[in-house]
């Protein structure tokens, strides 16, 4: 391909940021956004984490799935082709919410923004490396987590307060009211594809592939497989891949419900734009400064003086709901909204400086050959740990209501140290070398 084009020499600052903006966005539309658009449209808890927690399929499956990424056609083109089609699924989600079998229509349309997602991850975290060469790649790892970041308080924030606003603006058409929501998502994110589209770089090692025979890559795909179930202590790690963050999966699904549930219901009672401030900005922010924290640290301390901190950190927190549910206020002062956002920001400040611990041991768990592949593997695992405990959280809140369900969350935390007590870890793996 002789396009001029690609004798550009695009800016990193151009591109990364956008392109992990765009990232984070289909992910928590599909993630956390779409729990509460089935609550507000009337499911009840049972049915909205049911059937959101199976879209976290597109990610458990990844691993498998990247090979085809990797093979077929170029990394850009697969990154500006998913973005397309993750901005037609958001405008074929909000004409779904309007017609007969809305609820079926909408969530096979997020299964499509779901997969486009995952491919888009894949796709994307390729083309940063090929794109920028390891200086560049190291200055902006710091970029493009900030970015996603930035996605997670838009999709959190932004767009729960646009839901407030449509629903203001159609009182009586909530439904009305949340498709116009995602049409101007879908709307803002066709932008950001067609913005990729022109400004994205066409690095020459980004090439459409010579296609390997099926054989080759089947033959290929099952020696990784293997490896990756032959290693050293695969049966405690894959354990404490699932059950680590037992406590946090069940509540993910269930935290915005009960923050917008009324408080006859048990909730709190919060609109959508205020869960939106809670959870998308407040909570992201005590997010993100808990894992910058948990970096540090394991960086000047190492894995095993942090990792029962960190441990800590990402279960007891968690008792700030119980107080929440019990005490319940049921008028959002100041006062109150205040002490609702402190609460969220410890949890969430926790759950970030102990995710750390768990990043960490895929990092030590995949060393050695294959790591990238094994690497996927764990992220796959890390995605099943999510969906299946999310899958019976709402009917777990419903057959004991909020209190007792935060209850039994807390009661589950002592599996989390448990898991943890059986891994090994180098002493000083995660201390940064002098000589580095």
């Amino acid at each position: 391909m002789n396009d001029p084009i690609q004798k550009k020499q695009v800016s990193p600052w151009a591109w990364v940021p956008s392109l992990y903006f765009a990232e984070g966005i289909p992910y928590v539309v599909v993630m956390s956004v779409a729990v509460l658009l089935y609550k507000r449209l009337g499911l009840d808890n049972t049915e909205a984490t049911f059937y959101t927690a199976w879209l976290y399929l597109p990610w458990v499956i990844k691993p498998f799935w990247s090979p085809v990424v990797e093979i077929f056609r170029s990394k850009r083109w697969w990154i500006v082709t998913m973005e397309f089609i993750v901005g037609v699924s958001m405008a074929g989600v909000a004409f779904s919410l309007n017609v007969a079998n809305w609820v079926q229509w909408s969530l096979a349309l997020f299964w499509i923004m779901a997969f486009s997602s995952a491919t888009h991850d894949i796709a994307a975290d390729g083309f940063y490396m090929i794109g920028l060469d390891t200086h560049q790649q190291s200055f902006f790892v710091g970029v493009r987590s900030t970015f996603y970041r930035f996605a997670m308080m838009a999709g959190q924030g932004l767009f729960l307060l646009a839901a407030q606003i449509f629903e203001t603006r159609f009182p009586n058409n909530i439904s009305k009211a949340w498709a116009w929501t995602m049409y101007v998502t879908a709307g803002l994110f066709l932008l950001v594809f067609l913005y990729h589209q022109f400004i994205l770089p066409r690095p020459s090692e980004d090439c459409d592939k010579e296609v390997q025979s099926a054989d080759e890559i089947v033959k290929q795909f099952f020696v990784t497989f293997a490896t990756f179930f032959k290693k050293p202590q695969i049966i405690t790690a894959l354990l404490f891949l699932l059950i680590y963050r037992l406590p946090e999966a069940l509540l993910v699904k269930i935290c915005p419900l009960f923050l917008i549930d009324s408080v006859e219901k048990g909730g709190l009672g919060l609109s959508p734009g205020e869960v939106g401030l809670v959870q998308g900005t407040v909570g992201v922010i005590g997010l993100t400064l808990g894992g910058i924290i948990g970096g540090v640290a394991v960086a000047k301390h190492g894995f095993r003086k942090w990792i029962w901190p960190m441990v800590v950190s990402i279960t007891l927190p968690n008792i700030v709901y119980i107080v929440l549910a019990y005490y319940q206020p049921e008028y959002i002062t100041i006062p109150g909204m205040l002490f609702i956002n402190v609460c969220v920001f410890v949890e969430q400040f926790g759950y970030g400086f102990g995710f750390t611990a768990y990043m960490l041991f895929m990092l030590f768990f995949t060393q050695g050959s294959q790591k990238t592949a094994h690497y996927a593997f764990c992220t796959g695992f890390m995605a099943l740990s999510m969906m299946l405990p999310g899958m019976i959280s709402g009917w777990l809140q419903e057959q004991m209501n909020y209190l007792n369900f935060f209850i039994l969350v807390i009661a589950l935390c002592p599996l989390t140290f448990l898991i943890t007590s059986l891994i090994h870890v180098d002493n000083d793996f995660g201390i940064k070398k002098d000589e580095e």
